[in-house]
């Protein structure tokens, strides 16, 4: 039986079998520190010590950051000497059935119908919100057509499209003639978008190459690094958005199954909720394997900043892909699909968040790794926020190549119901088997 017990702070005890985790490469040294690498080792089982079981809140006795909280997952002892294979199932059941139950609108007094007069209306302080490239014209035309179609020729919000270069002519117009709400075309100033004068080149090429060697999508593709950054805690910041409280960002060729009904914006603005998501996935650990001993240093200085009801077992969570926790010295790696999210910007511009994005640009992992904005809006969330503001839209059909949210609804056309992907392989990057069993309260998981 293999044994692997990282050498930072001590932070896990399992004891892996039946399966070996083989890594052929190594971490760039003036990069990553004090990570020991698992070389061989076994993670399809996880057997726990019931001695070494840690029920500790995440402040210790002397009122500092219990470190050792959050480096592993709290409830082995609820899953004693199962396989990785048997959690999946067990993950897959929570989804399938949950998903295959009748989900329509969200069962609350105050959804708000579409107005006779749309002139009229009243609507909430909210816009679309597209980072598009010129070359993504027919992609984000495509996008356009079904949000119009499904939702917002009966509410006409206006639409803010984000490039770091200047729209063309032809863009401008073809984008306008598929909507008859506003749309404003924003150059990105640069000082938001193009990567900070202060970053390493050599310890960047290091970070560039490792990324490569793990065959990590865009890794060397500097403009994805810059996205990444922008998105995690720039764009509310451009002075066209700051006209606005709520956006919902539609990403080029995604597709929506179901007619929305109801305003989502006062949706979120009346139920006081904070952001919405549709996919909740993992993300590659080899991109983020910084990112969660970076996000510790952060709160061992801003213990205040947790909020007292986190979705920390989401974070935290080992069972289904514990080579991730393995990695990332005991982060998940699950987050929500940023390519669809309902959000208010006040949580980003706040000064919990907003430190934490500045504490992490400093630390440069949107360039020496590949930080995501779809993590660390995730991290942000789950722990500065009350996890009950935090809404599944489990009611909106949505695709984002290659995953789905495919509800059991009558309106539902074009994807199979209860579906995750199109691949079956693909089923291990499912995240929201955990946000419903742990995050979830009975109250939310009966809203539908």
């Amino acid at each position: 039986m293999n044994n692997y017990i990282p050498s930072i702070g001590n932070w896990t005890n399992y004891f892996y079998n039946d399966y070996t985790y083989n890594r052929t490469s190594s971490y760039p040294p003036n990069i990553i520190t004090n990570l020991d690498q698992p070389k061989n080792t076994s993670i399809s089982k996880i057997i726990h010590n019931p001695e070494l079981d840690l029920k500790l809140d995440y402040i210790d006795s002397d009122g500092q950051l219990n470190e050792l909280f959050f480096r592993r997952f709290r409830h082995h002892n609820e899953y004693p000497q199962y396989s990785t294979k048997d959690i999946l199932n067990q993950n897959l059941d929570v989804y399938e059935t949950y998903l295959n139950n009748e989900i329509l609108e969200p069962k609350v007094s105050n959804l708000v119908r579409p107005p006779d007069e749309i002139d009229q209306y009243e609507r909430a302080n909210a816009t679309f919100i597209s980072l598009v490239r010129n070359s993504e014209l027919q992609g984000i035309i495509s996008a356009m057509k079904e949000v119009e179609k499904k939702f917002n020729k009966n509410f006409n919000y206006p639409w803010t499209f984000l490039n770091d270069r200047e729209f063309t002519k032809k863009f401008i117009e073809k984008v306008q003639k598929n909507t008859n709400a506003e749309c404003h075309f924003i150059r990105i100033p640069s000082h938001l978008w193009d990567k900070p004068f202060n970053i390493d080149s050599n310890r960047e090429k290091e970070g560039i190459k490792y990324l490569i060697n793990e065959n990590i999508q865009y890794a060397n593709k500097i403009s994805y690094h810059n996205m990444c950054r922008f998105y995690s805690g720039n764009f509310y910041n451009i002075d066209h958005l700051k006209n606005f409280k709520y956006y919902w960002r539609i990403e080029p060729s995604t597709s929506y199954f179901t007619k929305i009904n109801y305003d989502v914006f006062k949706f979120m603005e009346l139920n006081k909720k904070t952001y919405g998501f549709t996919i909740s996935l993992y993300d590659s650990p080899q991109s983020v394997h910084t990112l969660w001993n970076a996000t510790i240093n952060f709160l061992k200085q801003n213990l205040h900043y947790i909020n007292k009801n986190p979705a920390l077992d989401w974070l935290l969570y080992d069972l289904q892909n514990p080579h991730h926790n393995a990695i990332t010295s005991g982060y998940s790696t699950c987050h929500f699909w940023s390519n669809f999210e309902i959000a208010d910007m006040d949580f980003f511009r706040s000064k919990p968040y907003t430190e934490y994005f500045n504490y992490l640009d400093n630390e440069g992992g949107f360039y020496y790794e590949r930080w995501g904005d779809a993590p660390v809006h995730s991290l942000g969330l789950a722990l500065f926020e009350d996890k009950s503001k935090i809404h599944w839209f489990r009611d909106i059909g949505y695709k984002h190549f290659p995953y789905f949210n495919c509800p059991n609804n009558p309106d539902c056309e074009g994807c199979e119901k209860g579906s995750f992907s199109e691949y079956a392989n693909l089923n291990d990057q499912n995240c929201l088997p955990t946000w419903i069993k742990y995050e979830m309260t009975d109250e939310q998981l009966n809203l539908y």
